[in-house]
């Protein structure tokens, strides 16, 4: 284990996380008055109730790499959360996976109902395009920027990436045997999402060419291989540590890595795909340097 490493990298996270989680408040304030007060009690139980808030996190990273400010990215890193934490409730629903913790609490159908939860996730996931096209447009950004950024954000969360995703992994009548599937699996459900946060922020920043590519390849690869880890923590990890059930994914027959490769196939190809991420960056310099870290850090996390 690298202790400086983890370090610079739990620093990071915190102190962006801490900004992350000021800007979600102040959308939950600024929404009081113009919705149903169960309803935002709903949304707000669920988007407030902490978690790593990487999605957002790589957001303001990729903006940063192409010398963009937090100030003009933060419409969309708030998108992103209220977008996952939208998943994680449909996720979580007895018609899904049926869970009862997440985040270390009673999942939101649990507290509120399923109907309430339902309509909770629907409202989140309406309301991270309205913070996009409403205030991105307030940070007076170039539209053909905004456009962009909105696009690959639909593409990741729409039938081609997480709902897709999701389909995958839970439908009977549409999922299939062997690695290819697998990986499909983990592409879409959780890989495109983590991808589309680093590019959506470096696209409100103006990269774009090569630098933009290569951004994108190491988005992929590390979702690749968050998702392994998380179906090997599903496995190894303890409840009381990660916040969420496990034993899941066997319990319900689920296709994962560890599942298709075993524990230790599935450490390998974390591995893979973390070299593979780390190398995708090849041509930054030294101010990529925090997100080759990030990668190893991820790679070893144990939640």
């Amino acid at each position: 284990m690298n202790h400086e490493r983890d370090n610079h990298i739990q620093a990071v996270l915190r102190l962006e996380g801490e900004r992350v989680n000021r800007w979600l408040e102040e959308s939950c304030r600024e929404a009081q008055d113009l919705c149903p007060p169960r309803l935002l009690a709903s949304m707000r139980y669920s988007l407030l109730a902490g978690g790593k808030r990487l999605r957002p996190i790589l957001c303001l990273l990729g903006a940063q790499l192409f010398n963009g400010s937090a100030a003009d990215i933060q419409p969309m890193a708030v998108a992103l959360e209220m977008l996952h934490t939208a998943s994680l409730i449909h996720d979580d629903l007895p018609c899904m996976d049926n869970d009862n913790l997440r985040r270390g609490k009673p999942t939101n159908h649990v507290v509120y109902g399923e109907g309430m939860a339902l309509l909770a996730g629907d409202a989140l996931l309406v309301w991270s395009f309205e913070q996009i096209a409403d205030g991105l447009s307030r940070k007076k950004l170039p539209p053909a920027r905004i456009l962009r950024a909105l696009a690959y954000f639909a593409t990741a969360v729409g039938p081609s990436g997480v709902c897709g995703g999701q389909v995958y992994d839970s439908d009977p009548e549409s999922q299939k045997d062997g690695a290819a599937f697998v990986q499909r699996i983990a592409t879409d459900k959780t890989a495109k999402l983590i991808q589309a946060s680093l590019v959506c922020g470096a696209l409100l920043a103006g990269a774009e060419g090569l630098p933009l590519a290569a951004l994108e390849s190491y988005g992929l690869h590390l979702g690749l291989a968050f998702q392994i880890v998380d179906d090997i923590l599903d496995v190894t990890g303890a409840t009381e540590e990660l916040g969420k059930s496990t034993g899941k994914d066997a319990t319900q027959g689920k296709k994962t890595f560890v599942n298709l490769l075993g524990i230790d196939g599935a450490r390998a190809a974390a591995r893979d795909e973390t070299e593979k991420a780390v190398e995708a960056l090849r041509d930054f310099d030294d101010k990529a340097d925090l997100f080759r870290e990030l990668a190893f850090w991820l790679q070893d996390r144990s939640r």
